[in-house]
């Protein structure tokens, strides 16, 4: 899944904010969960409309440039 998929910014979707595509959920959101320690299945059932495939996509392509940015 190409990050396009993942996250979508739109200026007249939350005012630009970064959210997942599809959904009016910011990206944030879930990384605030995380960072609470809360789970993934946490933040699902509390954004339904973002499916489990994209949440871990987004980690997984964050993962990965954050580690290219770094090494780069």
């Amino acid at each position: 899944m190409s990050l396009d998929e993942i996250v979508v910014v739109d200026p007249e979707l939350m005012n630009g904010t970064p959210c997942f595509a599809g959904t009016r959920v910011p990206v944030r959101n879930l990384l605030d969960y995380l960072e609470e320690g809360d789970s993934l299945d946490d933040f699902l059932a509390q954004f339904p409309g973002v499916s489990r495939e994209k949440a871990v996509a987004f980690m997984e392509q964050s993962s990965r440039l954050l580690i290219e940015s770094v090494t780069a």
